[in-house]
């Protein structure tokens, strides 16, 4: 009997999952898409952005326009490495510096730059490229298994049309992140903990999203535990499961740990990034809420702040989102809520909520179960055609927004300017 289960549940092959036409639309769709950023970018950088941030080193102006802001950062991260004291102005207080940056994605140019003597411009966006077009397999190949081959596409295609997709290709670590958040995901969904531990690891090194992952493994870990009666735990699994927690907790420590380590400073990393807000410690929660007020007013933002989180809740929790499944929807709650307590929110959102890829699904209407009673003769058989009208249209609509993100946000306008 316990055989039976196991076989019912055992999840698909990789092989049929990541099979040849699959993967190939996937590419085929991601560069179309990367082509249409290509296009966007090239135009802002030849004849939108000021001269004055180009210089007389050769690398073409696309190369150069796309490692304007953090990719400035990863460039010095990449050819001077850290900075073994933290840097202070007259006051005494910690300037910005590359401890805030972490270093996966500069070295992977460095790297490259060391192969082919590139310029980093030139390596940093082809290592943002190639990872990006890794992420979109790994992606789509995540969302296949939960929502099937239209909707995988479906999300893949809004993901790379998201109005910061460009900052898959250029010296951004969104590729990166994305790369190894989908890879963490997918190895929890199919219980391989061990890897699922790893990767985790990994991110410590690469983006601060260690926390809401713990969170998402801690869940997958509960719900595997109830299944223990009609599943046994092996000592093996169990110790699998105790690897992914400690991996997840360990990966938001490893980077602090570093930085205070080098620079001989307990607390360099938190210093460090409070000194993107002129020093001041971020509270809880307490700049989101700020910056709704400022936006909207005080009792007016506050509505909208909580309509805007009550209305993602309903979205990742309601039956259209069903086919999701524990762990995606999971992500989606706990990054949300990462945002809202970490985060100072304006500009950078834009880019930070790409990695909320699964809501993508529910936006093309992909994310009802067929087979429960909402999706039998409601949403759940909708005709396909309707799924790719919704993904075109949303798609259409996301492009015309990365014309307004590029030029208004990634363009650089001297002497200051929003950061992306």
């Amino acid at each position: 009997m316990t055989a039976t289960l196991a076989a019912r549940t055992r999840p698909p092959a990789l092989r049929h999952l990541l099979d040849v036409r699959f993967v190939a639309a996937v590419l085929l769709l991601w560069t179309v898409l990367r082509l249409v950023s290509t296009v966007i970018l090239v135009q802002v950088a030849h004849h939108w952005q000021d001269p004055v941030v180009y210089d007389d080193s050769g690398t073409p102006r696309y190369f150069q326009f796309a490692t304007l802001w953090d990719g400035a950062w990863y460039e010095r991260i990449a050819t001077e490495g850290y900075p073994e004291q933290l840097p202070v102005d007259a006051r005494g207080q910690v300037r910005q510096n590359p401890w805030a940056f972490y270093p996966i994605f500069p070295l992977l140019a460095r790297a490259l730059m060391a192969l082919t003597g590139w310029s980093f411009g030139v390596s940093g966006v082809v290592v943002a490229t190639v990872l990006g077009y890794a992420a979109a397999v790994l992606v789509a190949g995540l969302l296949r298994e939960k929502v099937g081959t239209a909707a995988a596409l479906g999300g893949v295609t809004l993901l790379g049309a998201f109005p910061s997709a460009p900052t898959f290709q250029v010296a951004y670590t969104e590729s990166l992140a994305l790369l190894l958040l989908a890879a963490v995901l997918w190895l929890l969904v199919r219980e391989n903990w061990w890897w699922a531990g790893v990767v985790a690891l990994l991110t410590g090194l690469a983006r601060p999203i260690a926390l809401p992952l713990g969170l998402v493994a801690l869940v997958c870990v509960v719900v595997r535990w109830r299944r223990r009666g009609q599943a046994p735990i092996t000592r093996r699994e169990g110790a699998g499961m105790l690897a992914a927690l400690v991996g997840c907790g360990l990966a938001g420590l490893v980077w602090p740990t570093i930085a205070a380590w080098r620079t001989g400073v307990p607390d360099a990393y938190p210093v460090t990034m409070s000194s993107w807000r002129g020093g001041e410690t971020v509270t809880p929660f307490l700049p989101s809420i700020e910056r709704a007020q400022w936006l909207w007013g005080d009792v007016l933002g506050l509505v909208v702040l909580a309509g805007g989180l009550g209305l993602l809740v309903l979205a990742v929790l309601g039956p259209w989102a069903a086919r999701l499944g524990v762990a995606l929807r999971t992500w989606c709650l706990g990054y949300a809520l990462y945002l809202f307590a970490a985060l100072d929110p304006w500009t950078s959102l834009y880019r930070y909520l790409m990695l909320l890829f699964p809501l993508y699904v529910i936006m093309v209407g992909g994310g009802w179960d067929p087979g429960s009673r909402q999706g039998r003769g409601g949403r759940g058989d909708q005709p396909r055609w309707l799924l790719v009208v919704r993904t075109v249209v949303l798609a259409a609509l996301m492009v015309a927004w990365q014309v307004w993100w590029t030029w208004y946000l990634f363009r650089f306008v001297p002497p200051s300017d929003y950061p992306p």
